[in-house]
């Protein structure tokens, strides 16, 4: 069963006006639950607009959008407020809107506003800090004296938190060097891996999208270019180039090694993969 679905969606920046822009143009999808998705698209493609609809930030100005199984309603803003508990957005420098005097309550904050018990909140501060490898004896000091990378990781905690069934994260790795950026996609797949709930990346990086991704959400000019599984999307390299998006230099060295020849016949999209299928040739002319 698709966890998030749009129909038809439609948003127009300015409608009426000498400034009207279609950001998303007649997009339908269905994304499965379970799913680690990656989020792809050129700047002003139209990604970051359309994941704002799937926790109604943003209402359409047609089409539908249907979060598990149940159409939003921007009418109704009771049922609204659940919506937003069910698809929990990180957007880029999140650590920015950390606000709270202790890390514990940073985190606490969005499972208090869900009016669960004291208990319940506690249960999940507790387990989100563990799976972000925030320790128990952080909790208790101002998130303003950790570290940048540190204080990324509370505020996705906090999002996590609130245990929704689609974590949405818009460049979580942004301005971070490769320490840092490796922690939080590491962190990334652990949750994925034990709540088992979807998630979706948004990013520039080619290279962390095709490490994690299961399946690949392509945009451009505010249209749905494919949604289908990371290897099968990373194989229309050209295609993608062609509307400015780049492709992981794993996959660049080896379609230059089929350009020249060399027989792979294989698409390959991970530097994993690739030393495999290397070891794998040199064995074959041994």
């Amino acid at each position: 069963m698709a966890i998030i679905e749009t129909q038809n969606l439609t948003y127009v920046y300015g409608e009426g006006t000498p400034f009207e822009k279609v950001a998303v143009d007649d997009v339908s999808i269905k994304i499965d639950e379970g799913e680690l998705v990656g989020v792809i698209g050129h700047t002003g493609s139209g990604k970051s607009t359309l994941i704002q609809h799937f926790n109604a930030l943003l209402k359409p100005t047609s089409g539908s959008v249907f979060v598990d199984g149940e159409k939003i309603n921007w009418e109704d803003k009771k049922t609204l407020r659940a919506f937003r508990f069910k698809v929990g957005l990180v957007f880029q420098y999140p650590e920015y809107q950390l606000f709270e005097d202790t890390v514990y309550k940073d985190i606490s904050f969005g499972p208090k506003n869900m009016g669960l018990d004291e208990k319940e909140v506690d249960r999940r501060v507790r387990d989100t800090a563990r799976l972000v490898g925030i320790d128990d004896n952080m909790l208790e000091k101002s998130p303003f004296d950790l570290s940048g990378g540190q204080k990324r990781r509370v505020a996705i905690a906090g999002v996590m938190a609130m245990e929704p069934k689609v974590l949405i994260l818009d460049e979580p790795t942004a301005g971070l060097d490769p320490k840092g950026r490796e922690t939080i996609l590491s962190m990334i797949r652990e949750y994925h891996k034990e709540k088992k709930n979807t998630v979706m990346l948004v990013s520039h990086s080619m290279e962390d999208v095709a490490k994690n991704a299961t399946k690949i959400l392509v945009m451009n000019k505010g249209k749905l270019f494919c949604y289908d599984d990371t290897r099968t999307v990373f194989s229309r390299a050209e295609e993608l180039k062609a509307m400015g998006l780049s492709v992981p230099q794993i996959t660049d060295v080896f379609n230059q090694l089929k350009k020249r020849g060399i027989d792979i016949n294989e698409d390959v999209y991970t530097v994993d993969y690739g030393v495999k299928l290397v070891k794998r040739l040199m064995e074959m002319k041994k």
